[in-house]
């Protein structure tokens, strides 16, 4: 056994309820060698892990998921970035720098070359970082809901739940950018000045502001064309008896619910109104997207704005791959401001 490899394995699965540090284990494991490649495999050292809302489903242990869970004694997985270290793949080589959806939480790892993309490592203004934040999963998860199935028009009224968030912030950028009118929640003081910052309209602290009903009522007294949830429980409630004729709703997440109970479980109330304000809703997963054409627009638009500073993104940055456990049960706590990546190493091998 060697400390220069370290692994973030999964204890046990919480089907409910919150999860907590013992649940998993930071263990010492052997490094991967290049002499232990098979043909078109990639040993991979890490940069960054991105930690994500759909992490808590895959803790559960549940079967009927749109994703797999993980396994108890096995590494986690997720979205990360890192750097090829060694390759018997035609399709890599050594100092490339790769992506995936299933980068496992160790220092060093081993990859099939089909599990990979290559991104750019040299693109001037963009960090490998950003390829988990502005231009990743997040942010095209903003663009689908607002863009490609809520279709937001200039003139309009958006809520953005959750709007210094990952996706928030991203939402409220791209709808600010189309001429919409932006209402942000958000979970501190600090991060509702990120909001406004970001051009929001009105943002609220969800958690100081008192009735729900009535600040929303406030900020949009006549009503809101969209609403983009990130949270569900109480805040979509009310947002389902703000909505206008018409109104479209995208179901992105609902990190509020994700450790209820049934006891503790919020009910919503106002579904009628569904029916009686002709109110569409749309679910959607973003894996479902990414080999479509809208992907390119939203490469091509965000990557654009970005470059010529047009569009802001904040990273909450975890340093050091044994920290990777308190940074994710973090983000079920609201105790992230922007994009929760684990740091864990550096391009040139150091942290």
């Amino acid at each position: 056994m060697t400390s220069s490899n370290v692994s973030i394995k999964l204890v046990r699965t919480i089907p409910s309820g919150s999860p907590a540090l013992e649940d998993f284990v930071v263990e010492a494991v052997d490094t991967p060698s290049e002499s232990s490649l098979e043909p078109n495999q990639v040993l991979i050292r890490s940069l960054y892990f991105s930690c994500d809302p759909y992490f808590r489903g895959r803790l559960s242990g549940t079967k009927d998921s749109y994703v797999s869970s993980f396994i108890p004694g096995n590494p986690l997985e997720g979205r990360g970035i890192g750097t090829v270290e060694a390759s018997t793949s035609p399709k890599f080589i050594k100092g490339d720098m790769v992506t995936s959806a299933a980068f496992k939480w160790e220092k060093y790892f081993i990859s099939s070359d089909g599990a990979l993309t290559k991104i750019p490592s040299n693109t001037a203004g963009i960090s490998p970082a950003d390829y988990l934040g502005v231009l990743g999963m997040p942010s095209f998860t903003a663009y689908v809901g607002l863009v490609f199935l809520c279709k937001a028009q200039p003139g309009e009224t958006i809520l953005v739940s959750a709007a210094s968030g990952a996706v928030g912030q991203m939402v409220v950028q791209l709808a600010k950018a189309r001429g919409l009118r932006v209402i942000g929640a958000a979970g501190s003081d600090d991060k509702v000045d990120f909001v406004k910052s970001l051009g929001a309209d009105v943002v609220f602290n969800y958690k100081t502001c008192g009735s729900l009903q009535e600040t929303v009522k406030k900020a949009a007294p006549q009503g809101i064309d969209i609403y983009f949830d990130n949270v569900g429980g109480e805040l979509l409630d009310v947002a389902l008896s703000s909505m206008r004729f018409f109104g479209r709703i995208a179901a992105c997440g609902m990190i509020s619910q994700y450790n209820a109970t049934p006891e503790t479980a919020y009910h919503i109330k106002n579904l009628g109104n569904i029916v009686t304000k002709k109110v569409t809703i749309y679910g959607y997963i973003i894996s479902d997207y990414f080999d479509k054409p809208v992907y390119k627009e939203f490469i091509d638009e965000v990557s654009s704005k970005f470059k010529k500073g047009d569009i802001q993104y904040r990273l909450d940055e975890v340093f050091g791959i044994e920290n990777a456990p308190q940074a994710l049960l973090d983000l079920f706590e609201g105790k992230n401001f922007g994009k929760r990546v684990v740091k864990v190493s550096d391009v040139n091998g150091t942290l």
